[in-house]
């Protein structure tokens, strides 16, 4: 049974959450109105899946994210992220704190347990179209973060070559089209790829990408 923690600082927002979620099977494992409480409570309760609101009094979702993903220990919490805009820069801030996932707040009750379901089984929520398109509108300039480039030598060209590809928006299975290899070869370069750069999620991988260069807005696939 998946776990969840659900962090909303609006009572009744979170009280629909919570009961919608244990209405279908989920073990609630706690509840938090803001970031601080929302760090407390997943340390003390190992969810499997947190729903974290973005705007919150104090500390934001998006902090929590990083925080908790930062001091979790193995394997860490999947967070998917609350919010009411499809693009804006919170959402591409949390696709750089780590989270595995958005889902819009007006989003139906199915939508809502698909994803917790997904999230929860190991897949994300970001599609590589979404992503590619956050990444490009909110992507930081090349010199704020120099650091990146250096760390990219560690990568073998097919490595490279991969996480190239990731970033510009192709799913696995057109990578392997694309470079002729199987899928399952193109999961183990990328998997290569972040762990080397010391990365969680693919979402990571494409704003690393373009964050250091590697990867520059409208290049295109």
């Amino acid at each position: 049974m998946t776990r969840a923690l659900v962090v909303d600082d609006q009572f009744l927002v979170r009280a629909g959450l919570v009961a919608l979620l244990r209405a279908a099977g989920v073990d609630v494992v706690g509840e938090a109105s803001d970031g601080a409480e929302a760090v407390a409570q997943a340390a003390a309760t190992r969810p499997d899946v947190i729903l974290m609101d973005i705007r919150m009094p104090g500390m934001s979702g998006i902090t929590a994210t990083e925080r908790i993903l930062a001091e979790a220990p193995d394997p860490p919490p999947r967070i998917l992220i609350l919010t009411t805009f499809d693009l804006d820069e919170y959402v591409y801030s949390a696709l750089r704190a780590g989270a595995s996932g958005f889902l819009l707040k007006d989003s139906g009750p199915e939508r809502l347990l698909n994803a917790v379901a997904a999230v929860g089984g190991g897949d994300t929520l970001f599609a590589p179209s979404v992503t590619r398109r956050l990444v490009e509108a909110f992507a930081r300039p090349v010199e704020q973060t120099p650091q990146v480039s250096s760390d990219l030598a560690a990568l073998t060209a097919r490595e490279t070559e991969v996480l190239k590809l990731t970033a510009r928006g192709l799913s696995n299975q057109e990578i392997s089209d694309q470079l002729f290899i199987s899928e399952a070869t193109v999961k183990t370069h990328l998997n290569r790829a972040m762990s080397k750069l010391d990365l969680a999620s693919r979402a990571q991988a494409v704003v690393l990408a373009y964050e250091s260069g590697l990867v520059t807005p409208g290049g295109g696939r």
